[in-house]
């Protein structure tokens, strides 16, 4: 086998799975309304089309990185605790 042998295939195989899997999940995930860290509130709001909610439980945007994805049940559980 060459150099790096067929490991060397998976990180760019892994990353475009969790990608695909983040776009299939991520059907209809908008961004829901939270507090922010000063205690502000902000109203949910709609993503483009391949786009998703990310982010943290006290500051959202939409992007189209599946890594900071964060879906309604997690934004719930923000709501929640």
């Amino acid at each position: 086998m060459g150099p790096g042998g067929p490991v060397s295939g998976w990180p760019l195989a892994g990353t475009l799975l969790v990608a695909v899997a983040a776009s299939m999940v991520a059907g209809g995930e908008d961004c829901l309304w939270y507090v922010d860290r000063n205690g502000s509130w902000h109203p949910g709001f709609d993503c483009e089309f391949f786009t998703f909610c990310c982010g943290t439980c006290h500051q959202r945007y939409c992007c189209r990185d599946p890594l900071r994805l964060l879906t309604e049940r997690q934004q719930r559980h923000c709501l929640a605790f």
